[in-house]
């Protein structure tokens, strides 16, 4: 653009908003009609609950019910605790879901320091228990505990491996670890690099996971690209 360009004005906004919006809610509603609406609003607050159950023996789930201890169509995992135990952020869990093929969840909203997953009525149960156990192996990675995996054993086994070295405890160091320098490429994964202690039993399990996904591919940028984004 040369001295002589001009701004050419607002290109997206609207005086009312998008009014692509409206009729694409209005189609969803007149299609689902009221027993698809009940029915899709039940399995997403069935799907939110049943993860957060599955989650709650190793993440802080915040603003439950207070009496019946139950969340709404979405949850909230506090990472805050990570931080001050092992140096571990939210954006470090989020990236290192991306190792397992997963898009990270909403980070650091509305809570600062927090990942809130909000599963929908649409993924099948296969998948909230993979997105489950990638978790909970990232759990295991900062602090090595017994946990329970309910995908087929020879798959998720590698959790259980004393490769996953425990952060919390000094056992590996807390800015060199795969948690801190995800996500990986698949040639990262690939190639064992002195400096990543990415190895061993850690990348079958990132492979297995890769693998066994129904959609989802591997980062393509590594953390270095991603922080000059």
């Amino acid at each position: 653009m040369g001295k002589s360009a001009r701004p050419f004005g607002v290109v997206s906004a609207a005086p009312y908003g998008s009014a692509a919006i409206l009729p694409i809610s209005w189609g969803y509603i007149k299609m689902m009609g009221p027993r698809g609406l009940r029915r899709a609003t039940q399995m997403a607050i069935l799907n939110a609950n049943y993860m957060a159950r599955r989650l709650e023996q190793e993440f802080t789930v915040l603003h439950r019910g207070e009496e019946s201890g139950l969340v709404a169509h979405e949850f909230i995992l506090d990472a805050r605790p990570f931080k001050r135990s092992a140096g571990v952020e939210a954006v470090d869990v989020a990236k290192r879901l991306m190792d397992y093929g997963f898009h990270a969840p909403t980070m650091s909203w509305p809570v600062n320091g927090a990942l809130m997953i909000e599963p929908t009525e649409s993924e099948p149960k296969q998948e909230l228990d993979r997105f489950c156990d990638a978790l909970l192996c990232i759990r295991r990675e900062i602090r090595y505990r017994k946990i329970v995996i309910l995908q087929k054993k020879h798959i998720f086994a590698h959790c259980e491996h004393p490769s996953f070295r425990d952060i919390e405890e000094g056992r590996i160091d807390k800015d060199n670890n795969p948690i801190k320098r995800a996500p990986h490429t698949l040639a990262q994964v690939r190639l064992v690099h002195a400096t990543r202690p990415l190895m061993g039993k850690s990348f079958e399990t990132i492979l297995h996971f890769r693998s066994f996904r129904l959609t989802g591919t591997a980062p393509t940028p590594g953390r270095k690209q991603l922080s000059r984004r």
